[in-house]
C-alpha cells in the first residue's frame, strides 16, 4: 500500500511541477485584438431598408402572370446575409436574390404571380436575414377578374334564392292539450 502511495504522490508532483510556463506568456496578441474587435462588433446588426413593402399589380385578368423586383439596401455596418426568401403558396415565386450585401450596397429579387384567382388577392412573402429582427415580409396584392367565377358565384346565390326554405317546425307534432302548446307529444 505504501508503495501506490508513494508512485501516486511522485506523479503528482511530476505533474504540477511540469506547467512551470507562465499561461500568459502563451496568449497570441493578435487573436486578442480580433476577439476584442468580434466583441464590440457583436451587437451592430445590418440594417435592412426596402425600397418598397407592399407592390399592388392592380386589376389583372384570371391567369395573366405578372411580376415585380423588390430591392434592399444594408444601412447598417456590417455584411446583410439573405439566407432565404419564402412565399405563402407556390403561385408565388421569390428568384434572383442577393444573398450578400455589403454596408451601403443595394440587393434585390424578383417576385412572379401566375395571376390566378378571383377578386382581392394577397400573398406575402417572408425574407430570413441576420438583422436583429431575423425577418422581412414584403407583400404582393392583385385584383383579379375571374369572370367564370363570377358567374359560377352568381348561378350559386340564384339557386339558393329560389330553394324552398326548410323550416323544422312544419313536420313537429305538437300539442293542443292546455298547457302543453309547443311540446312534441300529444
Amino acid at each position: 500500500m505504501k508503495k501506490i502511495i508513494l508512485g501516486f504522490s511522485a506523479l503528482c508532483m511530476v505533474a504540477f511541477t511540469s506547467c512551470k510556463d507562465d499561461a500568459a506568456s502563451k496568449v497570441n496578441s493578435e487573436n486578442v485584438a480580433v476577439a476584442a474587435e468580434r466583441d464590440a462588433n457583436a451587437g451592430d446588426f445590418p440594417v435592412m431598408e426596402l425600397d418598397k413593402t407592399v407592390h399592388d399589380f392592380g386589376t389583372i385578368e384570371n391567369g395573366t402572370p405578372v411580376e415585380t423586383i423588390f430591392k434592399y439596401t444594408n444601412k447598417g455596418n456590417s455584411m446583410l446575409v439573405v439566407s432565404n426568401i419564402k412565399s405563402t403558396c407556390g403561385c408565388t415565386v421569390p428568384s434572383n436574390y442577393t444573398k450578400e450585401v455589403a454596408p451601403g450596397e443595394t440587393g434585390q429579387f424578383t417576385v412572379k404571380f401566375n395571376g390566378k384567382g378571383n377578386g382581392k388577392v394577397s400573398k406575402s412573402l417572408t425574407m430570413t436575414t441576420n438583422t436583429e429582427k431575423g425577418t422581412e415580409v414584403v407583400k404582393i396584392t392583385a385584383m383579379v377578374n375571374n369572370p367564370e367565377a363570377a358567374k359560377r358565384a352568381a348561378e350559386k346565390k340564384a339557386a339558393a334564392a329560389n330553394a324552398t326554405p326548410k323550416n323544422p317546425m312544419l313536420n313537429a307534432k305538437t300539442s293542443t292539450k292546455p298547457g302543453h302548446e309547443g311540446h312534441n307529444h300529444d
